[in-house]
Parts: structure tokens; C-alpha cells; sequence
């Protein structure tokens, strides 16, 4: 998540290099085969809260598999965060004839059933920004997630540091859904920065990546701690990050505490540029999107790309692409996010932010 946000521009050329550590398109991207039979090919995202996966990942995704494979058929489910839901899906579209399958898993643990029923029909399984546990696929596609937590918990460290508030204060930590693996890995990379350097008040895993329970939990540690010890925020993503300032206001802070996130959503990309959020976590979602349906479309050709590493999910080595996540500070934005045309200077500069953009040069 999710969806951290990479200084690589969105051509194809970029892609091949910053997903398979070199290389060219000629080698790398499947191209269209005239007169080829078509594939059936499935793409499951686990919800709809976090904007990314229909806005971006989505339509990033189906178009870069049209463009690969015209004749290619293609099944799309979003399980609107229910894992039964998403074993309904996957078993619908086994039963629909589906080639591939490429599966941004609810829970990482229950689908392993799931995909054994696809490795049983000899069908490819791309787990696609959550890592599958519990059994052995094809391939993986997502960031690397440790790196993220650690961005996320330098730029926190920074921040404080900074303003002089490291040894004065506490700071919370509101970590993403316990079903999903990369929220582990975001913790962990947080906890290897900040450790011994910083007092963690009080630590929350968050179902569902919800905001409203980050704001319920916020206001929580408020209560419990104290609004003037609280010094920071580290949120995993950028949807929490909204829930948590929620609850600062609410509670009367008059100056909101340094407050970390991820997703480069644009409600946050503006309250970035506005000071209410200190930082996010820049993912090239369409370097991740393009990559898996290259692979996709590979697969379902009988095609086995090397891939660029591999990561243990606990039962198997499984052979992935790792992309690089950016942290993206106010001062970070016209050259990350609007270069890359993730937004538009006009999708983020409206009235409510015109003389901030302007601040930070964003025309």
C-alpha cells in the first residue's frame, strides 16, 4: 500500500531498468504476437479505501496488458478488504478458464489454499505488493518494504531532531492491518531506525488499513498519554495519517506534531505542501503495475523471465522484483511526484493550497 512511493520516469525504457536491475525493453518486455491465442488473465486488489489501487494500479495494469497482448482476456475483483470475498473471486476466475493469476491478497495467510488450487491446474500465480506466506509461486512484484519503514522512521527522527523534541516527548505508532506481510516489514524497518533513540508511547496495528480506526486510535494514546507529550506520529500509510490528524485536531493541538505516511494519496500530498503532514512515502505505482502485467502476459506464454531477486516468504525462495521507494518531504514534491506525472500541478494546487505551491515552486 497499499500502498512508497521512485525518482525512475514513467517510460518503458525505465521500467525495464528499474524493475530488472538493467536491461532494455527489446528484452524484456513481451511484445504482441500476431495471430497468437489469447490468455485469460486475472488481476484480484484486496480495496477500495486506499485510493491507489483503483485510480492507479488498476488502469495502469489493464492498459499495459492490452498493449502487450491485445487478444488477452482480462478478469478484474477488488474484495473491498474481505478475504472470503477474495477466495470467491479467485475460485470464480479458476473457474473461468484463467491463465494467470495476479493476486494482491486481503490476507496473506488464507489464500495459500488458493493458490495451491492454481499451482494443482498448473496456472501461474504473481503475488502483486503483498507477499504470499505459506507456500511456493511464481513470482513476487512490490517495493521493498523494510526500506520504506526505515524512510518513514528517518524522516520521523529527522523531524524531531530538528525541532528539538527527540528526548522531550513520546511518539506513536500506528502500524498497517496484521493480515497483511508488508505491514510487518514497514514496522520493522520503522523499529531499526528508531529504537533506542526515540520513547514509542503506544503502538497500534490497524485492521484494515482504516482511518477511522487510526482516529480512534490516536485519540486513544491522546487520552492515555497526554496531547503535549505526543511529539510525533508514525503513520504507515497516508489514509492513517488523515485519521490521526483528525483526532490532533479534535483534540485542540495548535501546532500538529511531525507526522510520517505512504501512498502519495493527494489529500496528503497537499497537507504536505499545507504543513499538516510531514512526509510520504513516494511509490512508483505504475513501474509496479507495468512490471506485473509484463510478467503476466510472459507467463501465459510459457515464458520464465529471470528475476531480479529473491525474497523468503517462510516456506519458499520466491523469485521477485523489489522496486525502490522515495521519500518525498514538501520541498521533494515538483521533483518526484508532479515530474513523474503522478499529479499534475493542477490536481494538487487548488485554492486551499495555491500560495503553498507556489512556496514550494509548483506552478
Amino acid at each position: 500500500m497499499h500502498r512508497g512511493w521512485l525518482a525512475i520516469p514513467l517510460t518503458a525504457v525505465a521500467l525495464a531498468t528499474a524493475a530488472c536491475g538493467g536491461g532494455s525493453t527489446a528484452t524484456t518486455t513481451p511484445q504482441a504476437k500476431e495471430g497468437e491465442n489469447a490468455a485469460t488473465i486475472a488481476l484480484f486488489l484486496p480495496e477500495s479505501k486506499t485510493t491507489r489501487y483503483e485510480a492507479f494500479d488498476r488502469p495502469l495494469f489493464e492498459a499495459k496488458v492490452k498493449q502487450l497482448c491485445p487478444a488477452c482476456k482480462l478478469l478484474y475483483s477488488n474484495a473491498d478488504q474481505d478475504a472470503a470475498k477474495q477466495q470467491q473471486q479467485v475460485e470464480a476466475a479458476l473457474t473461468q478458464g484463467a491463465d494467470v493469476l495476479v493476486l494482491d491478497a486481503v490476507d496473506a495467510a488464507a489464500v495459500a489454499p488458493l493458490v495451491n488450487q492454481a499451482k494443482q491446474k498448473k496456472i501461474p500465480v504473481i503475488a502483486y505488493d503483498r507477499l504470499i506466506s505459506g507456500i511456493g509461486y511464481d513470482y513476487f512484484v512490490s517495493f521493498n518494504n523494510v526500506r520504506v519503514g526505515e524512510m518513514q522512521g528517518q524522516a520521523l527522527l529527522d523531524a524531531l531532531t530538528a525541532k528539538g523534541t527527540v528526548a522531550k516527548g513520546q511518539i506513536v505508532m500506528i502500524n498497517g492491518s496484521p493480515t497483511d506481510p508488508s505491514s510487518a516489514d514497514y514496522k520493522k524497518g520503522a523499529h531499526n531506525v528508531l529504537d533506542g533513540k526515540v520513547k514509542v508511547a503506544q503502538e497500534f496495528d490497524t485492521p484494515d488499513w482504516s482511518p477511522d480506526k487510526a482516529q480512534q486510535q490516536m485519540e486513544q494514546a491522546i487520552t492515555k498519554t497526554g496531547r503535549d507529550t505526543i511529539v510525533g506520529v508514525l503513520s504507515a500509510n497516508d489514509g492513517m495519517a488523515g485519521g490521526a490528524i483528525a483526532a490532533m485536531k479534535r483534540a485542540g493541538y495548535k501546532e500538529l506534531p511531525p507526522i510520517t505516511g505512504q501512498d502519495a494519496e493527494l489529500a496528503a500530498v497537499q497537507r504536505i505542501l499545507t504543513g499538516e503532514q510531514y512526509m510520504t512515502i513516494y511509490l512508483n505505482i505504475r513501474a509496479e503495475a507495468e512490471k506485473s502485467a509484463e510478467l503476466a502476459v510472459a507467463v501465459a506464454r510459457g515464458d520464465k523471465p529471470a528475476a531480479s531477486t529473491t525474497v523468503d516468504n517462510g516456506t519458499a525462495g520466491i523469485p521477485a522484483f523489489l522496486l525502490d521507494p522515495i521519500a518525498v518531504t514538501a520541498d521533494k514534491i515538483k521533483d518526484t511526484i508532479v515530474k513523474d506525472g503522478f499529479y499534475k500541478a493542477s490536481d494538487i494546487c487548488t485554492a486551499e493550497v495555491k500560495n503553498a505551491c507556489a512556496k514550494a515552486g509548483i506552478q
